[in-house]
């Protein structure tokens, strides 16, 4: 059963915390808080509007170059008490030096390296990379960073071990991990669930319309590209139909803290009109 707008003051004063818009699932005689946030991957306009619109946002820049500390602290302040930043973790722990979203980065690792970084290798050079990483999402007050892996990183027993391996190794408890590998790993939700239990701070990430998660954990994490096509369709403009039914998924998932992340040309809209659709639930 679902209470819609549970009473704010009397949830805090049984949980000790502040919430915004936020609905109670009961199952059993347990009572589930749960928070909603609806954003965008990326600044889709200018900054200060999007604060002013959404309450969490995924940044982008972080996957193609590693920015400065101290610009991410700037923006980190620009966004205020209670909003919420998410990243994608660079490139360079992710992809091969193959890949051709290196095209779009300022600089790239040494080829040297080549065999030693990315596709979640647990190497010391890896490691080391992610440590940059680590230091960027503090810097941000990250609460998810995304590990996004490319089809080229498809299921193999040595890319499941190194993906579990690797992230064995980084989980943490200053923020979540959520890795949303592409390519055939979707068919192999049982080896991504394995992966994904190393941690109770590592979490399946997926398009919702492409697949459920193999496991569902405290934070949910969607991300939204688009429906048809192959893996994205950027172009697509979601109907009042799909979010109605992306609603409804969302209720019905068993995760605490959802984040819904639309990652299409439409995103701004669309975003907007699910935070409307889905409004009793949506912080």
């Amino acid at each position: 059963m679902l209470v819609p707008r549970f009473n704010k003051v009397y949830l805090k004063r049984i949980t000790g915390k502040t919430y915004g818009t936020v609905f109670i699932r009961t199952t059993g005689v347990t009572l589930v808080c749960m928070q909603v946030y609806v954003g965008c991957c990326g600044f889709c306009v200018g900054r200060s509007k999007y604060f002013s619109t959404f309450r969490t946002v995924e940044l982008q820049e972080t996957f193609y170059d590693l920015p400065p500390v101290e610009r991410l602290s700037s923006l980190r302040k620009l966004g205020g008490e209670g909003f919420v930043f998410n990243m994608k973790a660079w490139q360079g722990v992710t992809h091969s030096l193959d890949s051709p979203t290196w095209r779009r980065a300022r600089s790239r690792p040494p080829e040297e390296l080549r065999d030693r970084i990315g596709l979640l290798r647990p190497t010391r050079e890896n490691l080391e990379l992610w440590d940059e990483v680590v230091k960027r999402a503090r810097a941000i007050g990250a609460r998810v960073v995304v590990l996004q892996t490319p089809p080229s990183f498809g299921f193999s027993e040595e890319n499941f071990r190194n993906a579990r391996e690797f992230l064995r190794t980084v989980a943490t408890g200053e923020f979540v991990i959520g890795w949303e590998p592409r390519g055939d790993w979707l068919e192999r939700l049982d080896y991504v669930r394995r992966v994904v239990e190393v941690s109770d701070r590592v979490i399946h990430v997926v398009d919702p319309f492409r697949s459920r998660p193999a496991v569902e954990k405290e934070v949910g994490y969607f991300r939204l590209h688009g429906i048809g096509g192959g893996e994205v369709n950027y172009r697509y403009k979601y109907t009042d139909e799909d979010l109605t039914k992306l609603c409804e998924f969302v209720r019905a998932t068993s995760s605490r803290e959802v984040y819904v992340m639309f990652n299409n040309v439409w995103m701004l809209q669309d975003a907007q009109r699910f935070r409307d659709i889905c409004r009793d639930v949506v912080v």
